[in-house]
C-alpha cells in the first residue's frame, strides 16, 4: 500500500485478470487499470493475474496491506472467481468485489465497439464469450446478451468460442440461415489474445474489439470496488 501527500495510506483495488502470455493481453489489462487510476487518482491501482503472467495474485496480495480490496476483471463467474480468486484472497483476508458482467455499463461498451466496426443498425449479432464449464457463467453471459439487445433494441444470441453451446460458429450460421443477412460478432472479451484471433477468423462480417480500457468499463471497475469496501465495511 502506498501513502498519500498526507501520510494517508491509500486504498488499494486490486485488478485480478486471468492472465495470459500474450503481451497484448497484458498491455490491455494494465491500460484498463490506468484509466481507472486516471478516474480516481486516490486510489492506488494495481494489477494482478491468476496465471500467465506476472505479478501473480499471491505475490500481489502479500504486498497489497490490509486495505485492499480484490476486483476480479472477469465478465461472469466461474471456477477461476470462485475457486482462484476468492481462496487466494480469503487467505490473505481481502475482500473479493463481484464479477464485471452482466452489467448495463458492459452493454454500452459493447454497442460502441460494434458501432466502430461500421456495423449497419438491425444487423444481427452474435454476443461472442470466452465460455465456462459452470452452468452460472453461461447464464451470465446469456443475461448480457439480452442487456445488449436492449441497449441496441435488435436480437442478441449468446454463443461461446470454447467450452459452452452453442459455438460462436453454429450460432452464426443459424443467425445466417434465419435471417438470410450477414451477421455482427459481439467481442465479449476484455483482452485480445487466442480467443479473439478465434473470432476474427469467424464467419461474420464485422467483429467488433474487445472491450479492453473502455471508459464504461472503468467506471464499472470502480464501481465494483466501492460495492466491496461497503460489504467490507473498509
Amino acid at each position: 500500500m502506498t501513502a498519500d501527500r498526507a501520510g494517508v495510506s491509500a486504498p488499494v483495488l486490486l485488478a485480478v485478470a486471468h492472465g495470459s502470455r500474450d503481451t497484448a493481453a497484458q498491455d490491455s489489462v494494465r491500460a484498463l487499470a490506468e484509466r481507472v487510476r486516471r478516474l480516481s487518482p486516490a486510489l492506488d491501482v494495481r494489477v494482478a493475474f491468476v496465471q500467465h503472467a506476472e505479478p501473480s495474485l499471491a505475490e500481489a496480495l502479500a504486498t497489497a496491506g490490509n486495505q485492499a480490496v480484490v476486483v476480479p476483471l472477469l465478465l461472469s463467474t466461474g471456477y477461476h472467481l470462485t475457486a482462484d480468486i476468492r481462496g487466494a484472497a480469503a487467505a490473505a483476508g481481502a475482500p473479493v468485489a463481484d464479477p464485471l458482467g452482466p452489467d448495463l455499463r458492459l452493454a454500452e461498451a459493447l454497442a460502441d465497439r460494434l458501432a466502430e466496426t461500421g456495423r449497419p443498425a438491425g444487423t444481427p449479432t452474435v454476443l461472442a464469450a470466452a465460455g465456462s464449464a459452470d452452468p452460472a457463467a453461461a447464464a451470465d453471459v446469456a443475461r448480457q446478451a439480452a442487456l445488449l439487445a436492449d441497449r441496441l433494441a435488435e436480437p442478441v444470441v449468446p454463443a461461446f468460442a470454447a467450452a459452452g453451446q452453442p459455438s460462436v460458429t453454429r450460432a452464426l450460421a443459424a443467425l445466417h440461415a434465419s435471417t438470410g443477412r450477414p451477421v455482427s460478432v459481439a467481442t465479449y472479451l476484455l483482452s485480445p489474445g487466442q480467443f479473439h484471433d478465434r473470432l476474427r477468423q469467424a464467419a461474420a462480417t464485422w467483429v467488433s474489439a474487445p472491450l479492453a480500457d473502455h471508459p464504461a468499463v472503468a467506471r464499472l471497475v470502480l464501481d465494483r470496488f466501492s460495492a466491496a469496501r461497503v460489504t467490507a465495511g473498509i
